[in-house]
């Protein structure tokens, strides 16, 4: 029988999102496989989690590209970008606890690459005179990371609902926390 790689990595992801600390022997139920099936694609948990980075790298690039940051208000463009992206919140919010894959000469080239995209959207956003110029774009940027991987956990815990999440992110970050008086 054929293994689909897809099948498994994507399993592992939805697993890993909701326990992190799962086992490859989980892993591998959660995939329907045995573990020795599971141990011939992936050697061992930092080959499946360099997997699941290529994976969540793939799903940010096509998010990216979904959400057209060119076109339209910076502010839109965020808004497409938190839509686009949320089918995959949660392997990023796994992936964003993975400390080893953002230490050393290891770290994926990609990740750089997604980082000067929405950086340079809210850089576009600045320049525009949309977003504050107190707050720098790689600030920016991981600040949607963090609200991308908190949203994704809230959902997973019952906490939040999920049709909320695009709305809460985007409005926490681009309005901030401030209450403002209404004119």
């Amino acid at each position: 029988m054929a293994v689909d790689r897809d099948h498994v990595l994507r399993s592992a992801a939805a697993l890993l999102t909701r326990k992190s600390t799962a086992t490859m022997d989980e892993v591998a139920k959660a995939a329907g496989i045995s573990r020795a099936t599971l141990h011939r694609h992936f050697a061992g948990r930092d080959a499946l989690v360099r997997a699941l980075e290529s994976l969540g790298i793939a799903e940010c690039e096509a998010a990216l590209d979904t959400a057209r940051l060119d076109e339209g208000t910076a502010g839109d463009a965020v808004r497409r970008l938190v839509r686009a992206i949320e089918p995959a919140a949660g392997l990023l919010a796994f992936l964003y606890t993975e400390n080893q894959l953002f230490e050393g000469e290891e770290q994926n080239a990609g990740w750089a690459l997604i980082d000067e995209r929405i950086s340079a959207l809210f850089r576009r956003g600045q320049l525009d005179g949309e977003f504050r110029i107190d707050l720098t774009p790689a600030w920016l940027t991981e600040a949607l990371y963090g609200l991308l991987a908190s949203g994704a956990w809230l959902v997973q815990s019952g906490k939040g609902a999920p049709k909320d999440f695009p709305h809460m992110i985007v409005e926490l970050l681009l309005g901030g926390a401030l209450r403002r008086e209404e004119s």
